[in-house]
C-alpha cells in the first residue's frame, strides 16, 4: 500500500529543508565590489549574512552591516584574505572553526559588536595575524585557556568595553611582542597586579580610565605601574582628575622613570594639576602630550613652584578650553615651566595673544605652533617682541590657521630670528605681496598656502629649498629662486608650467589641479635637475605629441618621474575622450601624424592625379571634352547670331562642300580644285545623251570666313552650311594647327556621332600612311586604311577619273542624296 499523500508532502519539505541545510551558499547574497587590488568593499550593504565574495580576495570589509553570526562555513576558501573587518555589525555568535580557512589573514577587527564571551578556539589557526581589535564588545573578561596564546605574531592589540570589569593574570599569557595595547578600562573593578606585565615591552600603551577607576587608588596604580616603563608612550585617555589625592596613582608611573605621557580627552582642575606635578616631582618626563584639555579653577599653581622639572622637552597641547577663563589669574606662575621646553604646540586653543613676558621666558625654544588660533598682526607683534629677536634661538615658526593679513608686517617681525629655517604661515588671509620684504638670511623653508594670492613679486627670500603656494590665486610664477629644491604649486590657475631655467636646483615640482591644457618635453627642458613632478588632476588635451610623452613618463622612461599615480591623469578633450585616463588612450595614425598622412595622401592623389590624367591622354578624353566645349560654345554663338538676324531654327545649306586644306597646299586647291568644281563644263564627246554636270559651291576660308569674327564660329558656320567636308590631306595639312582644328572638328561632328551632317571627303595629294594621323581619330586612320579615300594622280591620264569621282562624291543633287557613310560614298562615284 502506498504512503499517505500528507506525508508524501512531509518528507518533501524535509529533504528540501535538508538539501538548504547541508548546501548554505544556496541561500547566502553575493557581493561584487571588489576592485582591481582585489579589495571587496561590503560596508554599509545592509548584509544580515556573510556574503559571498571572490576567493581571490585579498582585503574584505563588511563593517556597518547588520551580520548576527559567522558560520563554519562563511569564510571557506579565502586562504588567501588579509585583513577582515567585521566592525560595526550585530555579532553575537562565531563559530569556533569560522576563521580557520584564514591561514595568511594579518587584521582582524571585531570591534562593535555584541559579543558577550571570547572563544580561544577563534584564533587557533591564525598564526599570521599581527593586529586585532576586540574594542566595544559586551563581554565582562577576557575568557579562559589563554585567548590570545596562538598570535605569537601579533603587534597591535585592542580589547575592552564598559563592560569589561575584571582582568586576572594569565589573561595575556603568550602575547610577549606587543608593539601596541590599547585597553577600554573605563569600569574596571577587578585587577590582579601582573596582568599586563606580560606583553613589556611596548612602544604605546593606551588606557582608557573614566569612571571609579582613580577613586581606586591601589587598582589604578597596579595598572599604571604594570604598563609604565621608561622606553613606553603611555596614553591615557577620558582621565577626570578633579579631586585631591586623585593624582596619586602617577606617583607609581614616576617612579618607573616613564619619558612620555598623552593625555586624551583630559579634565583637570589648577588644583589637581599642581597635585600631579608634585606627584612627578624629579621624574625624567621628557615630553606631555595634551589632546582635548577642560581646564577649571581660578589659576592657582604657588605650590608647584617647588618641583623640579628641568628634563620636559615638549609641550604639545591641542584642543584645549578653560571654564571661566576670566576667573583665571594668570599662567605666568608656571613660568619655572616654560624655561626648558625646546619645542611647544598650542594648536586650536583661541590663543589671541602670547604675550611678550611670556615668550621671554622661552629661553631654549626652538620649535613653536600656533596654528589654529586667533592671532592677528598686532597680537603677533606682541607675541614676538615687537621683533626684537627675543626668540633667538628659534628655527621653526607655524602660525598657520590664524588671521593674519599683511605679508610685510611678518617679514619683519621674523627678521631678526637668526636661526629660523622654517616658517608655515599657511591659511592666513594674505592677498597682496610687496615688492620687497626683510627675511632672516637663514630661511629655507616657507609656506603660504591656502591663502588669496593673486601675484608673485621679488618678496620671496632668494634663500628658499621649499616653498608651499598652493591654493592661491595664481596665472603664473617667474621670480627666480636660484636655491629652490621643491614648488608646490597646485591649486592654483596656471596655464602653463613656470619656466625652467629660473629655478636651476629644482628637484620637485607640484602643478596639480591648475587649469594645464597639456606640457612635453620641451616645457621640461629648461628644469635641469628635476625628477619628481606631478602635474594630475589638469584639463589636459589628449593630443598626440603629449599622450605619447605621459605614457613614457608614467613608465618611468627619461629624467622626469610622474609621482602622482596614472589615475590622475585624465583627457578633458576632445569630447570623446573627455574622462578617459591618459595611460589608456589609442590614437589613431591619422590623428598623429597629420602631416605625414596629409603628405602621403596628397601625394597618393597626385600620383593617382597624374596617372588618370596619362590614362585620360592616352584615351583622348581631353580632346572630347576640348571639342565638346568648342562645339557648345559655338552651337551657343550660333544661335544667338541667328536669334539676332531673325533666322529660321533650322539654317539652309549655302555650300556643296566646305574645303580644309594647308596654306601651303593653296595654289593646287585654287589652281586645279576650284576650276574644277565651280566652273561650268561641257560634256565630253559620245556622251551626249547626259546631262552636263552642274557646278558645285565650295567654302574657302580665305573666301568666305566672315572677317572679325572667332575663327572658331567661322569653322563651324562653314561646316553647317556645306553639304560635305573635303579635306585635302599632305604633310603640310598635318603640320598646320588650324586643318588639324578644322579635322577635329569634323572628326567629332561625323564620325564621333555626336551631332548630325553629311559626309566628309578625303583627299591625298601625296602618299601620306595613317601613322601621320593623330591616333585619337581611330575612325579616320580606319577609313585611311581600307582605301576610302581619293588620291590625286600624279599622271595627266588618270586626272578625269579622279575629279569624276570627286564632283559625284560632292555634287550628289537634292533629289538623289548620296550617302553620309565615306566608304559607301566612295563606292557608288565609281
Amino acid at each position: 500500500m502506498g504512503q499517505p499523500p500528507d506525508r508524501h508532502l512531509a518528507l518533501l519539505l524535509l529533504l528540501l529543508l535538508w538539501g538548504q541545510r547541508s548546501n548554505p551558499e544556496v541561500r547566502r547574497p553575493s557581493c561584487d565590489r571588489c576592485d582591481r587590488r582585489l579589495a571587496c568593499n561590503c560596508s554599509c550593504g545592509g548584509w544580515t549574512c556573510v556574503p559571498t565574495v571572490t576567493d581571490r580576495a585579498l582585503t574584505l570589509d563588511l563593517s556597518f552591516n547588520y551580520i548576527t553570526a559567522v558560520t563554519g562555513d562563511d569564510l571557506t576558501g579565502h586562504g588567501a584574505l588579509g585583513s577582515l573587518s567585521l566592525h560595526g555589525n550585530k555579532v553575537s555568535a562565531i563559530h569556533p572553526s569560522a576563521f580557520d580557512p584564514l591561514w595568511s589573514l594579518e587584521e582582524l577587527d571585531l570591534s562593535d559588536n555584541q559579543l558577550s564571551v571570547l572563544d580561544h578556539r577563534w584564533f587557533l589557526r591564525l598564526g599570521a595575524l599581527r593586529e586585532l581589535n576586540l574594542l566595544h564588545n559586551p563581554y565582562s573578561r577576557l575568557g579562559s585557556g589563554a585567548v590570545f596564546r596562538p598570535l605569537v605574531r601579533l603587534r597591535r592589540l585592542r580589547f575592552g568595553s564598559p563592560a569589561l570589569e575584571e582582568l586576572k593574570r594569565g589573561d595575556l599569557s603568550g602575547v610577549t611582542e606587543l608593539e601596541e595595547l590599547t585597553v577600554d578600562a573605563n569600569n574596571l573593578t577587578r585587577y590582579e597586579a601582573g596582568a599586563l606585565a606580560y606583553v613589556w615591552p611596548l612602544d604605546r600603551v593606551t588606557l582608557r580610565l573614566r569612571g571609579p577607576f582613580l577613586g581606586n587608588t591601589s587598582l589604578a596604580s597596579a595598572v599604571l605601574g604594570d604598563v609604565s616603563y621608561p622606553e613606553t608612550q603611555l596614553v591615557l585617555e577620558d582621565l577626570n582628575v578633579m579631586r585631591n589625592r586623585s593624582a596619586q596613582p602617577f606617583r607609581e608611573t614616576a617612579s618607573r622613570r616613564v619619558r612620555k605621557i598623552t593625555f586624551r580627552n583630559f579634565s583637570v582642575s589648577d588644583e589637581a594639576i599642581v597635585d600631579l606635578l608634585m606627584v612627578m616631582n624629579g621624574a625624567p618626563l621628557t615630553s606631555l602630550f595634551i589632546d582635548g584639555l577642560t581646564l577649571s579653577g581660578e589659576g592657582r599653581w604657588e605650590r608647584a613652584k617647588r618641583t623640579d622639572h628641568k628634563s620636559i622637552d615638549e609641550f604639545f597641547m591641542r584642543n584645549i578650553v578653560v571654564l571661566k577663563v576670566f576667573h583665571f589669574a594668570s599662567f605666568l606662575e608656571l613660568s619655572f615651566l616654560l624655561h626648558y621646553p625646546s619645542k611647544v604646540s598650542i594648536i586650536n586653543s583661541q590663543v589671541f595673544v602670547m604675550p611678550c613676558l611670556t615668550s621671554r621666558l622661552l629661553v631654549n625654544l626652538q620649535y613653536l605652533d600656533l596654528s589654529d588660533n586667533l592671532l592677528t598682526d598686532l597680537t603677533m607683534m606682541e607675541t614676538l617682541c615687537n621683533g626684537d629677536g627675543t626668540l633667538k634661538g628659534l628655527r621653526a615658526l607655524n602660525v598657520s590657521g590664524n588671521a593674519l593679513k599683511s605679508l610685510s608686517t611678518m617679514s619683519q617681525q621674523v627678521a631678526k630670528l637668526s636661526k629660523l629655517t622654517h616658517l608655515d604661515i599657511s591659511r592666513n588671509g594674505y592677498s597682496s605681496m610687496p615688492m620687497g620684504c626683510t627675511w632672516p638670511s637663514t630661511l629655507r623653508y616657507l609656506n603660504i598656502s591656502r591663502a588669496k594670492l593673486t601675484s608673485i613679486t621679488p618678496c620671496l627670500p632668494v634663500t628658499l629649498e621649499v616653498l608651499d603656494l598652493s591654493y592661491n590665486d595664481l596665472n603664473r610664477f617667474t621670480v627666480p629662486l636660484p636655491a629652490l629644491r621643491e614648488l608646490h604649486l597646485s591649486g592654483n590657475k596656471l596655464l602653463r608650467l613656470p619656466p625652467g631655467g629660473r629655478f636651476p636646483n629644482l628637484q620637485t615640482l607640484t602643478v596639480q589641479s591648475n587649469t594645464l591644457n597639456t606640457f612635453g618635453p620641451a616645457d621640461l627642458r629648461g628644469y635641469k635637475r628635476l625628477q619628481d613632478l606631478q602635474a594630475g588632476q589638469n584639463k589636459f588635451v589628449c593630443s598626440c605629441d603629449f599622450v605619447h610623452f605621459l605614457r613614457s613618463a608614467l613608465h618611468g622612461v627619461g629624467d622626469v618621474h610622474l609621482t602622482d599615480g596614472a589615475e590622475s591623469y585624465v583627457c578633458d578633450s576632445p569630447l570623446h575622450l573627455q574622462g578617459e585616463p591618459v595611460g589608456r588612450v589609442r590614437l589613431s595614425v591619422v590623428a598623429c601624424h597629420r602631416v605625414l598622412f596629409v603628405s602621403v595622401s596628397c601625394g597618393a592623389a597626385l600620383l593617382v592625379g597624374v596617372l588618370a590624367c596619362v590614362l585620360l591622354w592616352r584615351l583622348h578624353a581631353f580632346w572630347y571634352l576640348k571639342m565638346m566645349w568648342a562645339w557648345l560654345r559655338a552651337k551657343r554663338s550660333s544661335r544667338r547670331r541667328r536669334r539676332r538676324d531673325g533666322e529660321e531654327s533650322e539654317q539652309l545649306l549655302s555650300y556643296d562642300a566646305f574645303v580644309s586644306y594647308s596654306e601651303r597646299d593653296a595654289g593646287w586647291v585654287e589652281n586645279f580644285l576650284v576650276p574644277e568644281l565651280e566652273e561650268p563644263r561641257d560634256n565630253d564627246e559620245g556622251a551626249t545623251t547626259h546631262r552636263a554636270p552642274r557646278p558645285l559651291t565650295l567654302c574657302l576660308h580665305k573666301r568666305d570666313f566672315l572677317p572679325g569674327h572667332w575663327i572658331v564660329d567661322n569653322i563651324m558656320s562653314a561646316m553647317e552650311r556645306s553639304r560635305r567636308t573635303v579635306f585635302v590631306l599632305s604633310e603640310n595639312f598635318v603640320l598646320s594647327d588650324w586643318c588639324r582644328y578644322e579635322l577635329d572638328f569634323s572628326h567629332f561632328k561625323l564620325f564621333d556621332g555626336s551631332a548630325g551632317g553629311e559626309a566628309a571627303i578625303l583627299v591625298l595629294l601625296e602618299p601620306l600612311s595613317k601613322e601621320d594621323v593623330p591616333k585619337r581619330f581611330c575612325k579616320l586612320r580606319k577609313l585611311m586604311s581600307s582605301n576610302t579615300y581619293l588620291e590625286w594622280p600624279q599622271r595627266e591620264e588618270g586626272r578625269a577619273e579622279f575629279w569624276r569621282r570627286l564632283r559625284c562624291a560632292v555634287g550628289g543633287g537634292e533629289d538623289d542624296p548620296l550617302p553620309r557613310d565615306p566608304s559607301v560614298l566612295l563606292t557608288l562615284c565609281r
